[in-house]
């Protein structure tokens, strides 16, 4: 099944002049190796179609079962700079919590905010 990020893990950020600092950390460890495999660094630039306009780099953590993202040319030009408050890294960060994983069934009781009688995507 397919769920937004935002029900097996949670996401960190910053931000240093153009450049945005985005952490996702999986709230199980069964679900790292999932994100791992599925939030490539490609797929998480085509996330930010038109936001993102430099590289992206991931980071794999390990031993905290997360991933961290360094994503240049994402603030349009700077924090301080741009008039698009959404760019900051905190907007990006929530943003990337609506990319879709997909999920064995069998750890659909391991997903937080799903809800025993759903069993959609949202």
């Amino acid at each position: 099944m397919r769920v937004k990020l935002q029900h097996l893990a949670h996401a960190r950020s910053g931000d240093k002049g153009d450049t945005s600092n985005i952490m996702v950390i999986a709230y199980a460890p069964e679900f790292y190796p999932l994100l791992k495999q599925q939030l490539t660094a490609e797929r998480f630039k085509a996330f930010y179609a038109g936001t993102v306009k430099g590289r992206v780099d991931r980071y794999a953590v390990d031993g905290i079962g997360a991933l961290n993202f360094v994503a240049q040319g994402a603030l349009g030009g700077g924090v301080s700079r741009s008039l698009c408050l959404d760019n900051y890294g905190k907007a990006l960060s929530a943003a990337v919590l609506g990319f879709e994983i997909e999920v064995p069934d069998a750890l659909k009781g391991k997903l937080r905010g799903m809800g025993q009688a759903r069993g959609s995507t949202t």
